[in-house]
């Protein structure tokens, strides 16, 4: 686990928010705001970010 809780809670909402604002959006955003929400979900469920590890960052306390 490389992700804090209150990183976690911000990915989370953010994520969600990008999904739901994904049905409200053009045909051209539909595609890329729905991975980057899905992406943010579940790197937050996970505790882990792949891209956090290459750059050798950690917000867990742990």
């Amino acid at each position: 686990m490389n992700l804090g809780f209150n990183d976690r809670i911000v990915r989370v909402v953010a994520g969600l928010s990008m999904v739901l604002f994904d049905y409200a959006a053009d045909v051209n955003w539909d595609v890329i705001l729905l991975f980057i929400g899905c992406w943010s979900v579940m790197t937050s469920a996970f505790g882990f970010c792949p891209f956090y590890k290459l750059l050798g960052h950690s917000t867990c306390p742990i």
